[in-house]
């Protein structure tokens, strides 16, 4: 059993600004981006597509095929009150705690890193139990992040020496053992 996993290419958004769930669009460098991570998967006849809902990971996952199954569990950290702030504008007192203990404090009005990894596994272990040859599930750094750590028997607060770029595609082989390739 093949599992790609595939970070979205870039998005239209200045630098400096918090954003995860917001449905930003993507940049005039796609295509570009698109043909690399095209040329990094040699596609099974039977492959099977799985996405974030979001219009940035939507697009590219159509590249590989026009049927794909939609998974909100793949959708980026919820930010809540920070959404499409900058992040030196976010209140210090808010900003603080999260900061000391990204994996278990709740955004304000949004998730914890420990919330974006709970629906990552659980959307991890039934792709796991139904078998398929290849699956190619696009979705955003940090839930990309969460299942790599967990698969590499990473603690959670250290998940980010696990460096996921746009448009990067790791790779999980499943059969007696799990293999993970974190670049390809």
């Amino acid at each position: 059993m093949e599992i790609y996993l595939v970070r979205h290419t870039t998005p239209l958004i200045e630098k400096g600004i918090c954003y995860g769930q917001t449905d930003l669009n993507i940049t005039d460098t796609f295509d570009k981006e698109v043909s690399i991570i095209l040329d990094k998967i040699k596609l099974d006849k039977e492959v099977h597509i799985f996405s974030s809902p979001l219009k940035r990971c939507v697009l590219l996952a159509q590249k590989f095929d026009k049927n794909i199954t939609i998974d909100k569990r793949l959708m980026e950290l919820d930010f809540g009150d920070w959404e499409m702030k900058k992040w030196n504008d976010i209140p210090e007192n808010e900003m603080t705690p999260w900061m000391k203990d990204f994996v278990n404090i709740k955004v304000p009005n949004g998730e914890s890193y420990t919330d974006v990894s709970k629906r990552v596994l659980d959307f991890f272990d039934e792709i796991k139990s139904l078998n398929q040859k290849q699956t190619i599930i696009v979705s955003h750094g940090g839930p990309i992040r969460s299942l790599l750590a967990h698969l590499t028997l990473t603690e959670l607060k250290d998940s980010f020496d696990i460096k996921i770029i746009y448009g990067q595609v790791s790779k999980i082989i499943i059969n007696e053992t799990v293999q993970v390739q974190t670049s390809i």
